[in-house]
């Protein structure tokens, strides 16, 4: 997929793919089942369970984002989730906040400090193997790489693991979420410069299924601060999740 195909990004992600919140028993159920296959068979930082669904105590306050083929009948790629605090008890532990509770810097930010009903968390993001294996990349559950974005001859653009992460800043923005928080790889923050999203380091690295890094992104200024290349993508996919959910409330 050419990063310039006809100069639009969202004209190039709609052609190959479609994008939902899992706001229904069969969607998040397809979530559920490729955070199996990537988390538990692929990878084996789960253990493989008999109904080959992988969920944990936090679903039930998250937010999920399916990402499928643009196809008939379309098929699963990926997905990814935003962790919400808990209503009947908002001081509760986000999942990084458990994984790095030695390693914050809270000279930075302080999460327990924040108003609770406005953080959450981007976690679980998984794309299937048939859309991210390359040589070396089996122990990666959706890796974004330098050679991703090509070269200056033949430009290129990583749309799914994009697309996911501009899925859950869609779902986060729509719940009046402020601030994100993501346990993710090292390198990510230089990824994600090249787009114009300011991830910002707030802790030393843990090892959690890899070396990774506590960090977290302002909504509104990842949205303002976007690369005039990403918007048409933004745009497409914040359309389309804002379509499916107010479908969801008319019914």
């Amino acid at each position: 997929m050419l990063l310039f195909d006809r100069f639009n990004l969202g004209h190039g992600f709609r052609k190959y793919f479609q994008i939902h919140p899992a706001i229904d028993d069969p969607l998040r159920e397809a979530v559920f089942r490729i955070r199996h296959e990537v988390y538990c068979e692929d990878l084996g930082f789960e253990p493989v369970r008999p109904d080959r669904r992988e969920t944990d105590e936090y679903d039930a306050h998250s937010l999920h984002c399916l990402l499928r083929t643009n196809s008939a009948p379309p098929g699963p790629v990926g997905c990814t989730r935003v962790v919400l605090t808990r209503a009947d008890e908002p001081h509760a532990p986000l999942p990084f906040e458990r994984t790095c509770a030695t390693t914050l810097d809270r000279s930075i930010v302080d999460p327990s400090r924040l108003p609770r009903d406005r953080i959450a968390e981007v976690s679980r993001l998984a794309v299937r193997a048939a859309y991210r294996r390359r040589r070396g990349e089996s122990l990666a559950s959706a890796p974004i790489r330098d050679e991703d974005f090509g070269t200056t001859i033949q430009p290129r653009f990583p749309y799914i693991p994009i697309g996911l992460y501009l899925g859950a800043i869609a779902l986060a923005e729509r719940a009046g979420i402020e601030t994100l928080f993501v346990l993710t790889e090292p390198r990510l923050a230089s990824h994600f410069a090249k787009l114009g999203v300011d991830v910002r380091q707030i802790g030393g690295p843990v090892e959690h299924r890899g070396t990774r890094i506590p960090s977290m992104m302002d909504v509104q200024g990842i949205i303002k601060n976007m690369r005039f290349l990403l918007r048409p993508m933004w745009r497409a996919i914040q359309e389309d999740m804002e379509a499916a959910c107010e479908c969801v409330a008319g019914a």
